[in-house]
C-alpha cells in the first residue's frame, strides 16, 4: 500500500493569544464596530467579541471573509508575509489607508506622489 505523504505543520509567528488583538486592531483601523463586522460575516457580535478576546478562533473561511471585508491579506492576519505576496499585501495596506482619507488629503497625497516620482 502506498504511504500517504505527511502534511507539514506550519508554525505561525504569532501565538494564539496574539490573534484576537490583531483582529480587533484591524477592525478599529477600519472604523468598524463589532456589530458591523458581525453583520457582514453573518455571525453574532458576541462571536466577534469572543474572537477578539481569544475565547474562540475563527475558521479559515471566516478569516477569508474577514480579510476580504477589511482589505487585509491572510498573511498579514497571521503576522507573516511570504516574499512573493509582500507587494500585493503592501498595495492592499496602502489602499486601506487611502480609503480612510478625506478627499483633500487624497489630493494632497497624489500631488506629493507625482512630485516624488519625478525625482
Amino acid at each position: 500500500m502506498k504511504k500517504k505523504p505527511e502534511t507539514p505543520v506550519v508554525e505561525l509567528p504569532i501565538s494564539k493569544e496574539d490573534f484576537g488583538p490583531i483582529v480587533k486592531r484591524i477592525r478599529l483601523e477600519h472604523n468598524l464596530t463589532q456589530s458591523q463586522v458581525a453583520e457582514a460575516l453573518n455571525v453574532t457580535p458576541g462571536y466577534i467579541s469572543n474572537v477578539e478576546n481569544n475565547r474562540t478562533a475563527m475558521s479559515l473561511r471566516m478569516l477569508m471573509y474577514y480579510a476580504r471585508l477589511t482589505g487585509t491579506s491572510l498573511d498579514s492576519l497571521a503576522g507573516v508575509l511570504m516574499p512573493e505576496y509582500q507587494d500585493t499585501a503592501l498595495d492592499q495596506d496602502l489602499m486601506a489607508e487611502i480609503r480612510k482619507m478625506e478627499i483633500p488629503e487624497k489630493e494632497k497625497l497624489l500631488r506629493t506622489i507625482k512630485i516624488w516620482r519625478k525625482k
